[in-house]
Order: structure tokens, then C-alpha cells, then sequence
């Protein structure tokens, strides 16, 4: 094997029971079962793997955390099932369409709020939100029905008509997320929200992702912030590529006999 072959070849890290359990689950269960059906899906580029046979199920109305260290493949599977990158091999489902066959289909039932989400700074609080709710098809009164009440949620009511430039980060994060959320999707990607937000931000941040889901919507969000994997209801740690630990919060701490989930991932990733 060449030098150059070498460096593209990461060994494979070894899987909890946990994770091992989900991929069997999912063998037996249908795209309609589920808001996102993934089956052994994998990337490579060239001869580097990014992300390498990952299989789970994620319910209607979950909120699903996507833990992993910066490069652990969370953003290129997340692009994957989001319609934007081409699988190399495996399958998933997102609403119940299949993600190879209908990437179209997929971004339509769907909202991804990047890491990079667009907001345009030289518009208001208001004005990007009425710009979105164009983009995403509603109607004028839908636009400034889900705007008031979006600018509620997101305690933005004394700064809707001040430019988004001039607003701090934190609040920044929580309007982009209304953006994503404006036309209620059933599914909603969030790829690390609250990167370089402070933790009382981070805080109010989860707050409004609890109420899309008691609203109804399936949230997928990836982090790398340990503790924000408390706030969800099953966790998954991927290590170079692969899901290596799966189950909520606490069948993670038992299965790792770990306290908090900065040691459950200490201990996931050093195995």
C-alpha cells in the first residue's frame, strides 16, 4: 500500500452494545416508521472514508443529538441527509423519502440551519424574517401570523424593526433559527446552533428548540458541546466517521458507568 493510501485508512473505533443494537433495529423498520431512517449510509471522498456505514432510526417529534469532535464526519452526514451530497453507498429515508432518489423532494420537506445560516445584516429583525417566509412559499398573512409569534418566542419583540448587523450574537442565533423554523417543518437539521455562543445564550437557544418539538417537529442537531447532549432524548457519538455509541443520556452513562457526558464521550472515544 502506497504512503498516500496510508494516510487515507482510519482504523475502525469499536462500537457500544447500544449502537451495534440500533443498527440491527433498523434493518427491520420501514421508511414510514420513522422521521429519519438511516441504513449503513457512507461517504468517501477519494480514498478517505468521512463517514462510514452509520445506521439509526429517529422518531417523530425527537429531539436526536449528532455528538462528535470537530471532523468526526457530523456535518457531512447531516449534508447527506439533507439532500445536498450524493451518498457513496447505504440508504436513508427523511420523511419518508428515500434521500438518493429524491434529494429535491427532501429539501422541500425540510429546514437546515447551517453553521453558516444566511441572514442578511443589512435587513431587520422583521425583513429577514418576511424574506424567509417568501422564500419558503407562505402566504402574507402566514408570514406575519408565524413572525409575531416567532419574534415572541424568541424575545426579539423590542428588536424587530432594528438591523440584524447591529444585533449580538446570541440573538443573531435565535432569529436564524426562527428563520429555519418559519414555515414549520416537520424536520428540522441544526448543524452546531450555539457554536460561539455563551452558555446563558445556549440555554435560551434549547428552550425554543423544546418548543418546535412539542410543536411537532423532528429536530436533528448536531454539537460539540458535551453538556447540550443532556437536553436531548437519545444521543449518538460518532468517532471518525463512525457511530460508535447510541441511547439517551442516561443508557449512555450506565453503559460507560460515566457521571456526566463529557465523560461518557471521554470514555467513548478513548475505547
Amino acid at each position: 500500500m502506497s504512503a498516500q493510501a496510508k494516510t487515507a485508512v482510519r482504523e475502525r473505533p469499536p462500537q457500544t452494545e447500544g449502537a451495534r443494537e440500533e443498527a440491527r433495529r433498523v434493518r427491520e423498520m420501514q421508511p414510514d416508521d420513522t422521521s429519519v431512517l438511516v441504513r449503513s449510509l457512507t461517504r468517501r471522498f477519494g480514498r478517505f472514508t468521512a463517514v462510514d456505514e452509520i445506521s439509526l432510526g429517529v422518531k417523530r417529534g425527537e429531539i436526536f443529538g449528532f455528538l462528535g469532535a470537530n471532523g468526526a464526519g457530523k456535518t457531512t452526514a447531516i449534508r447527506m441527509l439533507c439532500g445536498l451530497l450524493k451518498p457513496s453507498e447505504g440508504e436513508a429515508w427523511v420523511g419518508s423519502l428515500p434521500v438518493s432518489r429524491k434529494p429535491e423532494a427532501v429539501k422541500r420537506n425540510i429546514s437546515y440551519m447551517s453553521q453558516k445560516f444566511s441572514l442578511y445584516d443589512d435587513l431587520t429583525v422583521q425583513e429577514n424574517l418576511t424574506f424567509y417566509g417568501g422564500v419558503y412559499g407562505l402566504r402574507n398573512g402566514q408570514i406575519r401570523d408565524r413572525s409575531a409569534q416567532l419574534i415572541e418566542q424568541l424575545g426579539l419583540k423590542d428588536a424587530g424593526d432594528n438591523l440584524t448587523g447591529s444585533l449580538p450574537l446570541g440573538l443573531k442565533q435565535r432569529l436564524a433559527l426562527g428563520s429555519a423554523a418559519l414555515h414549520r417543518p416537520p424536520i428540522l437539521f441544526l448543524d452546531e446552533p450555539t457554536s460561539g455562543v455563551d452558555p446563558v445564550a445556549r440555554r435560551d437557544f434549547w428552550d425554543l428548540i423544546y418548543t418546535l418539538a412539542e410543536e411537532g417537529s423532528t429536530i436533528f442537531v448536531t454539537t460539540h458541546y458535551m453538556e447540550e447532549a443532556e437536553y436531548c432524548d437519545r444521543v449518538s457519538i460518532m468517532v471518525r466517521g463512525r457511530i460508535v455509541a447510541l441511547g439517551s443520556p442516561a443508557e449512555l452513562k450506565d453503559e460507560t458507568g460515566a457521571n456526566t457526558m463529557q465523560d461518557v464521550f471521554l470514555e467513548t472515544v478513548k475505547a
